[in-house]
């Protein structure tokens, strides 16, 4: 065994590190080896930004003109002043030409200084061979052509140099005049912008460049701005990547070389202050970065993330010590098992670097901050869940051995066998289905037990005198008890039963009122009890008479995939969810843990904590020796699930203490259990948080997008793959231990599914409130059976159609020039199943044609208690 663990972790370990080295094949370009013949500079350091006031110094005109210093022939500034005026005496320090710019903003007093300072630095430096009226002034109405005619004519009159002012190619082709008043054209012509594919992108260029060439034969052109973002959304066809920026620019400078182009690229350093303005994109356009750091070579292979193989040790470090203790100490699973998962918590790892490291990126706005953050935490969570459900699929599917492996015990008891008292408790039910409980209890082959009905605040006699004259029918055995106005609930009643149960009984169990047991559940479970260390014996709880209800098909099996799966898991470590039907307890530990808890709504998952805490074990055998009920209307099944999700934050608050690591009254294995157990719910909380943030952001988007970014694709997409990789997981499991076809496996998991809200709406209200909520079950039973399947799912249809809206508005809006924007409407669209889930299961709940109900059918309760 130490030799096959040795063996998977090497081959984990390899399949990582060759997935990232797959992921991140360098990609060819045409190499450049001579100069650039020049760059647009912003010397704009990570910490500063012009619109917060925070201007570069000497120093850093110094470093960067140092960092670009025989790389380049020439730089372009844009602006005459806060800073920019130190950038030709430094070029010419390191032999660098200057075009030099005026910022124009069309505001007098700003721009008349920056045109003497323009002046003034083209007369004292030699090296300043042309100047810059502006820039994009026109394109942003911040003057008008005449007015910016008339700056360029009076900086002519004013230098011997040639003038000019940058505008984008369709200003100068729609401007005659304006060309006639510049000695050369300074035009712009950035594909990325117009959403131009990185593959065509310099023959684009070159075909806007001759186009004006064709129309201003006589005038010089300069490409004042061209080049291609790092990162950054689609725009169309256009990919903001590293690769893609390198290799339009390798291409650009022999294509410029070959046709003598005049040219300037965009721009030197990134400058993350942009990203208020321009987005992401806007930050992304330097050759360097911000840190002034080269970002891809000019020959040679081209990476996108060209310190992956950092950030794969890194992964690497992070997983080898839990591969390392799952693959020695898993021996109990076969090695196809420990290899599925030691590669899960590889893929986790990589996951969570690759999602972190994009993370650490410079100058991000507030809002991208705050949203990476929630980000980031969201998707620990939904590692750690995949992690999780990813453990019990490896223990289910590759388990070699089952250790805690319980058979019903065979032979028949004897008259002296453990005296048993079987505990009823009833509320408001239908006398006809009670009977049919105690007439099972009847036949029951076990020499030694009584039964107590305990009907609690039943307020109609009419409901409980038939029950307890049928009581009196079945003989001394049997004993009723009518309790009105009894505090404590379910658990307040198990108490009165306690303190009535005969001296000489054992042994407590406890069944609800709609099961119907079979005659050798005594018979087969007590006998475990011979062990002293054990505090109770659960089987599971099954259901009848669901064959011909669809509704009530898809709760049964989704009810089965907990018993015949998770619970059969959590058994092999002696942390199993007691349930409250069907199980038996030893009526001394009990009493010796404190009774029912009546301060719980889920008082008997309370109780078996506790009985775990003071150091009993549990037995759980998966046959099933009793049948209930299935909640017979949607509202019933959220009401039952809410309360059971209620509870466990319950159990939480006043168990917390006991979770916490180095208790001694749990073990890790039942710590693990109890809390990865109900970590789902908690994700359906957290699903319930993402869904409001999900339709906030897409109004931040649509309404602001200067300060709303979509979320970037590597949380996006792991995102939707862990969705994916739940769905497979869950069927997966059906597949292995719940006997069904697959329409009933979708059934269960759309059922489950549409329990979200549900169970997240729960959760949020145990975190913040304590006590029994009070749930109310929608009256609509009058109303048409399509109304009423509305009225039942109408919060989650509300939820569903605003997330879908938000989809459809991104789409609208985004969706012509950035894929990003398919891609956040997609995981919208995902985020809403479980609401689309949650209305296809109340209607088919409530239409006629699909619940497909056997003729004279015995009414079925819809009680919240019902199937507990």
């Amino acid at each position: 065994m130490r030799t096959s663990a040795i063996l998977v972790l090497m081959l984990v370990m390899l399949g990582n590190l060759g997935a990232w080295a797959v992921a991140n094949r360098p990609e060819d370009g045409r190499p450049w080896a001579g100069l650039i013949n020049g760059v647009a500079l912003s010397p704009y350091q990570v910490d500063q930004n012009p619109i917060e006031g925070r201007h570069p110094g000497p120093a850093d005109i110094e470093r960067d003109i140092s960092a670009l210093s025989g790389h380049v022939k020439s730089v372009r500034s844009y602006s005459s002043l806060n800073g920019a005026d130190l950038i030709p005496q430094a070029a010419r320090r390191h032999g660098l030409t200057v075009t030099q710019g005026a910022w124009i903003q069309g505001i007098p007093e700003v721009d008349e200084a920056e045109i003497a300072n323009l002046v003034r630095l083209t007369r004292h430096h030699d090296n300043v061979r042309r100047v810059l009226v502006g820039n994009e002034a026109i394109l942003r109405t911040d003057v008008t052509v005449p007015e910016q005619i008339a700056n360029i004519e009076r900086v002519k009159r004013q230098v011997n140099v040639p003038v000019s002012t940058a505008e984008p190619w369709h200003v100068w082709l729609d401007h005659p005049e304006l060309v006639a008043a510049v000695d050369y054209i300074t035009v712009h012509i950035l594909p990325y912008w117009e959403g131009v594919p990185a593959e065509g992108a310099v023959e684009y260029a070159l075909f806007r460049y001759d186009e004006l060439k064709a129309k201003y034969p006589g005038k010089h052109i300069l490409i004042g701005e061209i080049g291609w973002p790092s990162d950054g959304p689609w725009r169309r066809g256009a990919e903001a990547s590293l690769v893609n920026q390198a290799k339009f620019l390798r291409t650009f400078f022999n294509v410029a070389a070959r046709e003598r182009l005049d040219y300037y690229v965009m721009e030197a350093f990134d400058q993350p202050w942009k990203r208020t303005l321009e987005g992401t994109a806007g930050a992304n356009w330097g050759m360097w970065d911000a840190m002034r750091q080269p970002k891809f070579p000019l020959s040679g292979g081209i990476l996108e993330v060209p310190d992956w193989p950092v950030l794969c040790a890194v992964a690497l470090a992070m997983a080898f010590l839990p591969t390392l203790w799952f693959v020695f100490r898993r021996s109990d699973l076969k090695p196809s098992g420990q290899f599925f998962y030691a590669a899960l918590i590889q893929a986790s790892a990589s996951i969570l670097v690759w999602t972190g490291a994009s993370a650490l990126s410079y100058g991000m706005a507030v809002t991208t901050e705050i949203a990476w953050a929630v980000l980031l935490a969201c998707q620990v969570v939904l590692l750690a869940v995949m992690l999780f459900d990813g453990l019990e699929l490896t223990e289910v599917v590759w388990t070699d051995r089952w250790r805690r492996r319980f058979e019903p015990a065979r032979g028949t008891p004897g008259p002296d066998a453990p005296k048993v008292s079987i505990h009823v408790p009833c509320y408001n039910e239908p006398p006809h289905m009670v009977m049919q409980t105690l007439n099972a209890l009847a036949k029951l082959d076990y020499p030694n037990f009584e039964v107590l009905i305990i009907d609690n605040n039943t307020r109609d006699e009419a409901v409980w005198r038939p029950v307890e004259a049928f009581c009196h029918q079945l003989g001394d055995r049997f004993r009723f008890f009518h309790l009105p106005k009894w505090p404590g609930y379910k658990a307040g009643a198990l108490n009165f039963g306690l303190d009535h149960t005969a001296p000489d009984a054992e042994i407590v169990a406890v069944i609800d009122s709609d099961y119907q047991v079979a005659p050798d559940w005594l018979s087969a479970t007590v006998p475990y009890f011979q062990r002293a260390e054990v505090g109770f014996v659960q089987s599971p709880q099954d259901y009848r008479d669901w064959g011909h209800d669809t509704f009530q098909a898809m709760c049964n099996w989704e009810y089965q995939g907990f018993f015949k799966i998770g619970m059969i898991q959590r058994n092999e470590r002696n942390a199993i969810i007691q349930h409250g039907t069907m199980t038996l307890i030893r009526k001394s530990a009990l009493v010796e843990v404190g009774r029912w808890g009546e301060w719980c709504i889920t008082e008997d998952a309370e109780l078996g904590l506790r009985l775990f805490e003071a150091g009993y074990e549990a037995v759980y055998m998966p046959d099933s020796f009793g049948r209930g009920l299935v909640p017979d209307s949607f509202a019933a099944y959220k009401t039952q699930r809410f309360r059971w999700a209620y509870g466990a934050v319950q159990i939480l608050k006043r168990h917390w203490r006991e979770m916490m690591p180095g208790s001694r009254t749990l073990t890790p294995a039942q710590r693990y259990h109890f809390l990865t157990g109900w970590l789902p719910w908690f994700a359906d909380a957290a699903h319930m948080a993402f869904a409001a943030a999900a339709v906030f952001w897409s109004l931040g988007l649509l309404a602001f997008p200067k300060y709303f970014e979509f979320p970037p694709t590597v949380f996006m997409v792991p995102t939707l793959s862990v969705f994916g990789f739940k769905i497979v997981c869950s069927l997966w499991l059906y597949e292995e231990r719940v006997r069904c076809t697959w329409p009933q496996k979708i059934g269960a998991a759309v059922a489950g599914m549409a329990l979200t809200h549900t169970v997240g709406r729960a959760i949020w209200q145990g975190m913040f409130t304590s006590g029994r909520p009070f749930v109310r079950t929608p009256k609509c039973e009058n109303q048409p059976a399509i109304v009423q399947g509305l009225l039942h799912a109408r919060e989650e249809i509300g939820l569903m159609l605003g997330l879908w809206l938000a989809a459809a508005a991104i789409v609208a809006a985004f969706g012509h020039e950035n894929r990003d924007a398919f891609l956040w409407a997609g995981l919208l669209a995902v985020q809403s199943l479980p609401y689309l889930a949650a209305l296809a299961t109340s209607m088919i709940n409530v239409l006629p044609a699909l619940r497909l109900r056997r003729r004279n059918a015995p009414p079925q309760v819809a009680e919240a208690e019902a199937g507990d």
